[in-house]
């Protein structure tokens, strides 16, 4: 499959070979909400706590008699009816991470690369790169590619200019390659690659 390269004021380029293996697939809405979910419980930090009734501070006296006074009967002020008592069966800390497929999670990769080329939502560039820092230049050269809110994967390191531009504009995420993963790629409208972002990912999933 062959797509057209620009350069970051909108020109040609020249044109690209992605590979159909990688870029070519069926999209599989089961395969990546199975990856998302994996990729968002993993990141959780599950420090969620309750205090359960032997981490309550006070005395285990019964506030009165058993009988007699005319009240219901309580054996604790710690227990879960008072104010400040015990929470029964609430949160402790745990990781909310659980096992996915190796395979799963490179397929994943793969359906969310070829949902946005079929899409026509796929981008690739000559390269990612700014002589200078400046927000301003690099939003206008956005507005040229007609992007509002999309990922850019670069090569293996990042444009220092490129990613300082481009951390101060909304909806812009700046990844190198080794980052690239599914919740970024569809959290944004486009998806843009540079020419070393294709090479690597395409040599990474082959």
């Amino acid at each position: 499959m062959k797509i057209a390269v620009k350069n970051l004021d909108n020109a040609q380029a020249g044109e690209i070979d992605l590979a159909d293996d990688v870029f070519g697939l069926e999209p599989r809405q089961d395969i990546l909400a199975r990856m998302v979910r994996w990729q968002l419980a993993k990141r959780r930090a599950g420090t969620h706590d309750t205090k359960e009734i032997g981490e309550i501070s006070g005395t285990s006296k019964r506030p009165w008699a058993q009988k007699g006074s005319g009240r219901a009967r309580q054996g604790s002020t710690r227990s879960p009816q008072w104010r400040h008592g015990a929470v029964i069966f609430g949160p402790t800390p745990r990781s909310h991470a659980h096992d996915l497929p190796k395979k799963v999670r490179k397929l994943a990769l793969k359906t969310a690369l070829s949902t946005k080329a079929k899409e026509g939502k796929l981008i690739v560039l000559d390269q990612a790169k700014l002589s200078a820092a400046k927000t301003k230049d690099l939003s206008a050269k956005f507005a040229k590619l007609g992007i509002s809110a999309a990922l850019f994967v670069d090569g293996a390191t990042l444009d220092d200019n490129f990613a300082k531009a481009a951390r101060n504009i909304p909806h812009i995420d700046v990844l190198p390659v080794q980052g690239a993963n599914v919740y970024d790629i569809l959290r944004r409208d486009t998806l843009v690659l540079t020419r070393d972002a294709v090479a690597a990912l395409q040599e990474r999933l082959k």
